[in-house]
């Protein structure tokens, strides 16, 4: 059997794909039917903090591409993975314990099993 961690390698990408959603979530549809659904919020809201919304969405850009740099190098790209996931996992915690419950669920529980799941090389 070959020695390839496809568990953490499919989580690492569900990852970042999600991360490419909420990219265009919160830049593209923050305004929109879909992103004031998806984010709970109303139109006089999103209009004022739209700006803000975009920034944050570039940088979960960031994370996704940080986590398919990793991808891309394979077993060398490890500490990339590691370190984007630990980047999520902290965002995660620190966004569920601030802004709503559910992210810790939505962001921070699958990167933290994702960082298991590379560590352990499965």
């Amino acid at each position: 059997m070959p020695n390839f961690p496809i568990l953490s390698t499919l989580f690492i990408a569900l990852i970042a794909l999600v991360h490419v959603y909420i990219l265009i979530l919160e830049m593209f549809l923050w305004d929109k039917p879909t992103g004031m659904r998806a984010f709970g919020h109303s139109a006089d809201m999103a209009k004022l903090s739209k700006v803000l919304a975009a920034n944050q969405g570039l940088y979960n850009g960031f994370l996704a591409a940080g986590l398919f740099w990793g991808l891309l190098l394979g077993e060398a790209g490890f500490q990339f993975k590691a370190f984007f996931l630990s980047c999520i996992l902290v965002a995660g915690i620190y966004g569920g314990l601030t802004a709503k419950r559910n992210i810790l669920w939505i962001q921070a529980a699958p990167a933290l099993l994702a960082l298991v799941l590379l560590i352990l090389h499965i």
